[in-house]
């Protein structure tokens, strides 16, 4: 019989890894019941509130009358623009923003919450506040320069490709050109044939390089939010091509992108999917033993799966 605890770690496991947010790996509503649980504590604790809210105006006083010397840290390289330390008008405002993203963390640092919940609450005010820098504005001294320099062509291509985001890629900021890549073109290229499919994976095996190989073949997990092709980018950058120049007989994961139709598959359907993915290996090899290797979440079914 199931141990229930044991049961509903599994589910939490399975729930964190097929539902990682791309950006900051959360789900939604962590982040929003932290952001109320930030809320809450305000109400709960009032005097400690208006001392810190009170604080914050007297630090807002001090930058009116440029007398403040908040200042970003060395490291951070988004304000080294010149404009923001010699421009009285960006250098107060950046430096309204320091008072208030400092005071913020000040005030729930301070706050009667357990650590682990100042640290939940630290992380999703610095999600906030990071997102509301003012080199995220329109009114950047770059952005500025760029649009005047371009006749105002930066502003037109900023707006493209705001819509095309919106369109292709589900409101996110794309980081690189996707037409630029094809699988089997210039991306996954090393040579190797589906061996096995099932409802949850596929399994493929690279076609060996060297005259002998390793008796004990490796298996590569990918993370269930990635493709395989991760370790295979190019020639140059290939895990899949050093593993086969190194002898190593070579199989890795590609996993089923799920839909709404897939929402009740679990940690122990990838870890089931997989088990059988690691017999075929075996199977075809003729080896008795294997190594695997897992990545980020696929390291995590990759352990369940040895304690299963």
């Amino acid at each position: 019989m199931s141990n229930p605890k044991d049961d509903d770690l599994q589910r939490q496991a399975s729930e964190h890894t097929l539902g990682l947010n791309p950006v900051v790996c959360l789900q939604r509503k962590d982040l929003l019941s932290t952001a109320r649980m930030v809320l809450r504590q305000a109400f709960k604790q009032p005097i400690h509130s208006i001392r810190h809210v009170a604080h914050l105006g007297a630090e807002l006083r001090s930058v009116l009358f440029g007398k403040s010397a908040l200042q970003p840290t060395p490291e951070d390289r988004r304000f080294n623009d010149p404009a923001w330390s010699q421009n009285p008008l960006y250098r107060r405002y950046l430096q309204t923003y320091l008072a208030w993203r400092k005071e913020l963390h000040d005030w729930i640092g301070g706050s009667s919450l357990t650590p682990q919940d100042i640290s939940r609450a630290h992380f999703v005010i610095n999600l906030m506040t990071e997102a509301m820098s003012p080199t995220n504005s329109a009114v950047n001294p770059a952005a500025v320069k760029r649009f005047f320099d371009t006749g105002g062509k930066s502003l037109l291509d900023g707006l493209s490709n705001l819509a095309k985001d919106m369109v292709n890629n589900g409101g996110m900021p794309s980081q690189v050109n996707m037409d630029a890549f094809e699988v089997g073109k210039n991306l996954g290229i090393t040579e190797g044939s589906v061996v096995f499919r099932n409802e949850v994976l596929e399994l493929i095996q690279y076609t060996p390089i060297t005259e002998q190989v390793h008796e004990r073949p490796l298996l590569v997990i990918p993370p269930q939010i990635n493709k395989f092709y991760v370790f295979d980018l190019s020639p140059e950058k290939s895990l899949a091509r050093f593993c086969l120049r190194s002898n190593v007989q070579t199989f890795i994961i590609s996993w089923r992108n799920p839909t709404k139709v897939q929402r009740e598959w679990g940690l122990s359907t990838y870890i089931e999917a997989l088990k059988e993915a690691v017999d075929v290996v075996l199977a075809i090899t003729g080896s008795k033993e294997i190594n695997m290797l897992g990545a980020c979440s696929g390291g995590i079914t990759c352990t369940a799966l040895l304690g299963h």
